[in-house]
């Protein structure tokens, strides 16, 4: 040892060693894809890195989901010197020059993304969007007696809604509980009559866990024309016209990021003008003049969140991207109505969610059957929300198509073996 010291007098320095290019992933036990057959999935597979498994599972989930492939390469590649910097994303300090890059980019992408103008402060917060339940009214409300109108389409809607309670005054306008949320209301006076007083009015636009989604928004009546949407499950799956809302909030865990972020889009003259707030992190004004960079940001989701916004750019935009998910969902809704009814989807047609997609099976018992047996084929995080039981597949932006298909193929194989 004193021998091999002398001869290299660095040998007891530590080496940074690269762990994703030494280390392989471990493999993942399922059934290759191929075995349920059809044309897009026998395609050849991408190209992955030395010492990376190549099996992939179509992951399903509903959050955290599946991030592009082009994204998670780059990522993996960065990870480690990020950029020549000598340091991973995750140990630059968030104050420096690089990081600084990191979130302006992702600011300026995400504004082209949706055309936000500069009315529109654009946020990266803690706390998930269920943080915003509280931080919504406590922002735009004057005080505990201040009026808000909720349209409730599912639990989350549900749960906004009640968390608002210990910070104004809700009104529930409208309920979608008691046909199990299956559907949304028409939007004119009579069935939903607006309170003009109300501080704002919320909707969920997309209910993750009952497949119900807004293709249209309510017009806003009160006073100052305030709507409030919950955009975490659809958020950069299509095109939205930003200035039809007052604010919106996203948890990114769906379809721009991993969990650890959420995106706020609030309109400027509304910052700093209700209440008094505690805890200051629940600030939007706190947060919009400290660039968010008030406390130490979640750095590695938001570099990823970047990522993502890049190559959704780089795909044509959200346009695109509407008619990528809307050819998927159709694929999928297409099988369960063609069904004969052995599959089932309980939401209005013209409502259904082209993100989160619940069916049933007419033989309840054999919905286990089919999620584990489509688990061992590779396909994932089918069971549906404890809530409600069933199955639910979401086929988020970066769902490719083959996974779609190949579910289809496998329900179509299913049906066929347990008539």
């Amino acid at each position: 040892m004193a021998a091999a010291a002398a001869a290299a007098p660095n040998s007891l320095l530590v080496v940074r060693r690269n762990p994703l290019r030494t280390s392989p992933r471990p493999s993942v036990s399922v059934r290759p894809r191929s075995a349920i057959s059809c044309a897009a999935v026998t395609s050849a597979p991408a190209a992955t890195p030395a010492g990376v498994a190549s099996e992939r599972v179509f992951n399903f989930a509903p959050g955290p989901a599946t991030l592009p492939e082009s994204v998670l390469l780059r990522a993996q590649s960065e990870l480690y010197n990020y950029r020549g910097s000598g340091m991973s994303i995750m140990e630059m300090s968030h104050r420096g020059k690089e990081f600084d890059g990191v979130i302006k980019k992702a600011e300026s992408d995400l504004r082209a993304l949706l055309g936000i103008s500069d009315d529109y402060a654009v946020l990266f917060l803690q706390g998930g969007a269920t943080t915003q339940f509280a931080a919504v009214p406590l922002n735009l409300c004057a005080g505990p007696d201040d009026a808000a109108d909720f349209i409730v389409t599912g639990s989350w809607g549900d749960k906004a809604y009640k968390e608002a309670a210990k910070y104004c005054r809700p009104n529930l306008l409208w309920t979608g509980k008691p046909a199990k949320y299956t559907a949304i209301p028409p939007f004119d006076a009579r069935s939903l009559p607006q309170n003009p007083d109300a501080r704002f009015l919320h909707i969920c636009a997309n209910e993750t866990i009952h497949g119900v989604e807004f293709k249209d928004y309510p017009v806003p009546e009160n006073r100052d024309g305030i709507l409030v949407a919950d955009m975490s499950s659809n958020f950069c799956s299509k095109p939205v016209d930003v200035s039809k809302f007052a604010l919106i909030y996203a948890g990114a865990q769906k379809n721009v990021g991993p969990s650890g972020v959420t995106v706020v889009i609030v309109r400027r003259d509304l910052i700093g003008k209700a209440q008094p707030i505690t805890p200051v992190m629940l600030d939007y004004k706190t947060h919009a003049d400290s660039a968010s960079l008030y406390n130490t940001p979640p750095c590695f989701a938001i570099y990823i969140c970047g990522l993502v916004f890049e190559d959704l750019l780089e795909q044509g935009g959200l346009a695109e991207i509407e008619k990528k998910n809307a050819h998927k969902a159709g694929i999928l809704y297409d099988a369960i109505d063609g069904s004969g009814g052995y599959y089932a989807c309980p939401v209005e047609p013209s409502v259904r969610s082209l993100m989160n997609v619940p069916f049933t099976l007419q033989k309840s018992e054999l919905e286990k059957k089919f999620i584990d047996e489509a688990a061992k084929e590779g396909m994932v995080q089918l069971k549906g929300h404890r809530s409600v039981g069933g199955v639910r597949a979401s086929i988020y932006n970066a769902m490719p198509l083959a996974g779609v298909e190949k579910l289809v193929a496998f329900m179509k194989d299913f049906q066929a073996r347990h008539p």
